[in-house]
């Protein structure tokens, strides 16, 4: 039996050839499609760039009124890169209350701020995003985006985290729930997500 089947360019081009597995116990079958063409590609690297996603998905509320940042319960993350050079997309989606609240937030890896801004100073709070929210019935979804080039080895777990304070002390803030919690259905208590992406380098 034939173990090879070798096709010839037309005009003296490359060439193509089919061979089967080296074992019995390795039988593989190559179907085509047959309501297109198709194209193999012949890449050795991986034939997309997401090589992964992982998320969670937080329903309950969290509040706080702390001037310093705090961890969110229950919107963290871990992810375990299965390429060397990847590098991990963020994806923030947060159901946010307050009453006349300035709320900031920090998107860190481990206990390391990943992103911040630098304008602030003095008095001024620098933070990864923020949001302003003024009536206590209401709630917004805020998203947001960020690549983080991590430096780990294969086989390392990356946790990552969001962290929320109240910039003015003593005003409380939410996740997924208004600050009064009024029994109306202009109320809108939410859902919040933090996603994580392996892209391929």
């Amino acid at each position: 039996m034939t173990a090879k089947i070798k096709l010839n360019a037309a005009s003296g081009g490359g060439s193509f050839s089919l061979q089967a597995p080296s074992s019995s116990a390795n039988n593989r079958v190559f179907t085509l499609p047959d309501s297109a063409d198709a194209t193999l590609l012949t890449s050795t690297t991986a034939t997309g760039k997401i090589l992964q996603v992982v998320s969670s998905h937080k329903v309950d509320g969290f509040a706080t009124t702390s001037s310093s940042f705090v961890d969110i319960t229950g919107l963290s993350r871990t992810i375990t890169p299965t390429a060397a050079s990847s590098k991990i997309h963020i994806v923030l989606s947060l159901h946010v209350g307050g009453v006349n609240s300035y709320i900031a937030f920090n998107v860190l890896r481990g206990s390391t701020i990943l992103t911040q801004g630098t304008n602030g100073s003095g008095n001024i709070t620098n933070s990864s995003f923020g949001t302003y929210i003024s009536n206590g019935d209401r709630t917004t979804t805020n998203g947001y985006n960020f690549l983080d080039s991590p430096s780990y080895s294969v086989g390392d777990t990356l946790t990552y985290k969001i962290q929320i304070a109240s910039v003015l002390s003593n005003y409380e803030v939410c996740i997924n729930r208004t600050v009064t919690g009024a029994n109306q259905t202009y109320t809108v208590n939410g859902t919040s997500t933090i996603t994580l992406m392996e892209v391929a380098a």
